[in-house]
């Protein structure tokens, strides 16, 4: 295995999905937890978090609303990753509509249908339907911002994060501060990788905790779609929740145990799961007795979210 990587090519790696008339900006690329928590502090990331922690203003709700919070995607701008199109094609389905057009450049008007790309609220069946997106490094990122913010194409759509996924087995090797070494052709990380992700996890935590709670009260309820073991989950669950659905609440550094905290530990009971423990087990029951990766844009997951949403009808 070669002893670093190349943090060049990683950039041209990340470049390779773009979308005119978004780019990846080489300056909001972030390859291990090191580089997430320097991103914290980057002017426009700072200015974003504090944006939705504490100015941006959900669309006045016409009828009984919730919010819909998804996980952030490798492809920009996230409603045309194929996830996002699994989750809205459902709910354009199940009878919820684009209350408008959205603010959707023409540039990507041929990479999926109007509805698809409309970043508008949705409504049907008597409820109003608003969505966001849970980033890396970006926080909360109501849908309302996914192309422009403050009259400029988003931040949220030009950067790329697969660095606060340990299972991906990148690392910085270029940094002096990297404790991370090869194990089975990638990496895994050390104590200094593993403090720095407690770190940026729990600050992110912090900012969606008081994003959600200022808006909260717009909403009958919460619902964060979020497949297990990855960070979108993490940032939301509570203690009792995490160790539920099998996932770490903790990292080892050192001789210390840091903790991981969650939204629903911040504010409990401030987010609902979909799908929670119990449906997991169920559907790991329905699937052979193993998730598939792309659990969220399976029938069976889709269905758990279109029957929780209803519920508020």
């Amino acid at each position: 295995m070669n002893s670093k990587l190349d943090r060049k090519k990683l950039v041209e790696s990340s470049c390779s999905t773009q979308n005119p008339p978004y780019g990846v900006d080489p300056k909001l690329t972030f390859y291990c937890p090191q580089e997430n928590l320097e991103a914290l502090d980057i002017p426009v990331v700072k200015r974003f978090l504090r944006w939705a922690e504490d100015d941006y203003t959900p669309p006045p709700p016409k009828k009984p609303a919730v919010l819909l919070l998804m996980p952030c995607q490798k492809v920009k701008p996230y409603a045309i990753s194929p996830e996002h199109l699994a989750i809205n094609s459902h709910l354009l389905a199940a009878g919820y509509a684009p209350t408008g057009r959205g603010d959707w450049p023409e540039e990507i008007s041929e990479l999926a249908a109007a509805p698809l790309l409309s970043n508008g609220a949705l409504e049907g069946h008597g409820l109003q339907i608003d969505r966001a997106v849970i980033s890396e490094p970006f926080g909360f990122v109501p849908y309302s911002a996914m192309y422009y913010w403050n009259g400029k194409l988003s931040p949220c759509g030009q950067y790329d994060d697969p660095g606060l996924f340990s299972h991906r087995g990148l690392a910085c090797t270029w940094r002096s501060d990297n404790t991370a070494v090869p194990q089975d052709g990638k990496w895994r990380w050390g104590d200094n990788e593993r403090a720095a992700y407690v770190e940026v996890h729990n600050r992110l935590a912090e900012s969606i905790a008081k994003a959600l709670s200022r808006i909260a009260s717009n909403y009958e309820a919460i619902y964060a779609y979020v497949a297990p073991a990855l960070t979108h989950r993490s940032f939301i669950v509570d203690r009792a929740q995490s160790r539920a659905a099998g996932m770490s609440n903790a990292r080892r550094v050192g001789s210390q145990i840091l903790p991981l905290v969650g939204v629903n530990d911040l504010v409990p009971g401030l987010v609902d799961l979909v799908p929670d423990a119990a449906q997991l087990t169920r559907l790991r029951g329905q699937m052979g007795g193993r998730l598939p990766a792309k659990l969220l844009s399976t029938t069976p997951a889709l269905k758990l979210l279109t029957t929780a949403i209803g519920a508020n009808q």
